[in-house]
């Protein structure tokens, strides 16, 4: 595939898979507070299901897709997903809802890292940057779009638009296994040893470049942290507006409606901030990403405090806007930062897939301590703990900048051993 097809498929790739997330996970915690009764500790726990299954199969999976094709992956993933959201919408229990969540989490490690790994084979790490620059604001488009019609489709029934994600999802399955082509990759595995000497070769080759270089080790540190804060906010911040801040009445206007906005306000408001800035970012040097980084979650850390304390409406729309504004924008130039120091190619979607295990970690790790926090002490001060937990996560993002964003002196990966 000629570079510039690839970075058309991503982009409808991404834009479409957004869609299909806005439709079907944008009123889901409402359905899920409201229609099944969840406390705090149980929408952590939806989480917490999803992300185990992904810690669990994340690794294999990223070894197959270096074995057998990342194209192969990413279709599988995109299948089970779209099942996943359907099982969702479809359950009338809390038991059910996490044996889906933990399905979606074992499916979506069939994506995760293999679709990054297969982009960046295609159009080159020297492209890539632009290419997820590009990708994320195709995403931010899909997603206002998703977040319309799940508001649409939630007002007849909150089941709606879970279910509508999920086909939308299968659907998406069928456009990659026709549009997708997978022309850079490479296989870990040859001919002249077995399947199962070369999966355990790739994982052995995958971990000795992350233990050999420091910068990746450091990756790892911070995932982990932000892992931790990302699961509590990313549950509690629907049920923060519901008990703590309230939602206003005006014009009688459902509380579904209300969080299609406030979710459709953070989408729009990083379309229009990511467009003038999308050209710059794309260009940063090692250093210059992880300065950026380092901005960006500091940033995070005071939004996401003054959204915890807020007692008026205004006051937390604005800092739940902040603080999901520079999440959005920190996003590609993270991927971009990773990729850029993973030059192996045959182990990338592997290392990708052990880099993400870590993020699981926090969210599995933290998720589920915020979320009794949540119960015994009260949403706020779970969400607080949420912006605590991103802290340590700075100093790592000091020790990279010291190191000017990459370390080249360790680079060297061993062969891979053969049984």
């Amino acid at each position: 595939m000629k570079r510039g097809g690839a970075h058309r498929t991503w982009l409808a790739y991404r834009s479409i898979e957004a869609f299909a997330f806005g439709l079907g996970w944008t009123v889901a915690p409402v359905f899920f507070v409201r229609d099944l009764a969840f406390t705090p500790l149980q929408l952590v726990l939806a989480g917490t299901a999803l992300e185990v299954a992904y810690f669990l199969f994340e690794i294999p999976t990223g070894i197959v897709a270096d074995n057998y094709g990342r194209r192969l992956s990413v279709i599988l993933g995109t299948i089970g997903l779209g099942i996943g959201f359907v099982a969702t919408g479809l359950a009338n229990g809390v038991w059910l809802v996490l044996m889906a969540a933990a399905f979606m989490g074992f499916t979506w490690t069939f994506k995760s890292g293999a679709d990054e790994a297969w982009i960046t084979d295609e159009v080159g790490v020297d492209q890539v940057g632009r290419t997820f620059h590009a990708g994320a604001q195709a995403m931010r488009i899909g997603g206002l779009l998703g977040i319309g019609g799940a508001v649409a489709l939630a007002l007849v029934d909150l089941r709606l638009p879970i279910v509508a994600g999920g086909i939308v999802m299968l659907a998406l399955s069928v456009v990659l296994a026709v549009v997708m082509h997978e022309t850079g990759f490479v296989s870990a595995r040859t001919d002249s040893i077995s399947v199962r000497a070369a999966m355990a070769g790739t994982a052995r080759q995958g971990s000795t470049l992350i233990r050999r270089n420091p910068l990746l080790l450091l990756i790892v540190g911070v995932v982990f942290f932000l892992g931790a804060s990302d699961e509590g906010f990313d549950r509690l911040w629907e049920a923060h507006f519901l008990v703590d801040v309230g939602v206003p009445g005006f014009a009688g206007l459902d509380s579904v409606v209300w969080f299609g906005v406030l979710a459709a306000g953070a989408t729009l408001l990083a379309i229009l901030v990511a467009q003038p800035l999308s050209s710059r970012l794309s260009q940063l040097s090692p250093g210059g990403m992880a300065k950026t980084l380092l901005v960006s979650d500091a940033l995070r850390i005071v939004g996401l405090l003054v959204f915890a304390f807020a007692t008026s409406f205004a006051v937390a729309l604005a800092a739940f806007w902040a603080a999901r504004l520079v999440r959005s924008l920190a996003a590609p130039v993270y991927s971009t930062w990773l990729n850029a120091n993973v030059e192996e190619s045959r182990v990338r979607a592997t290392v990708l897939s052990m880099t993400n295990v870590f993020g699981s970690a926090g969210e599995w790790g933290g998720g589920p301590a915020l979320g009794v926090v949540g119960n015994v002490f009260g949403i706020r001060a779970a969400l607080a703990g949420s912006a605590a937990v991103v802290t340590p996560a700075l100093l790592l993002y000091g020790r990279a900048i010291r190191h000017h964003g990459r370390e080249p002196e360790l680079r060297t990966v061993l062969p891979v051993p053969v049984d």
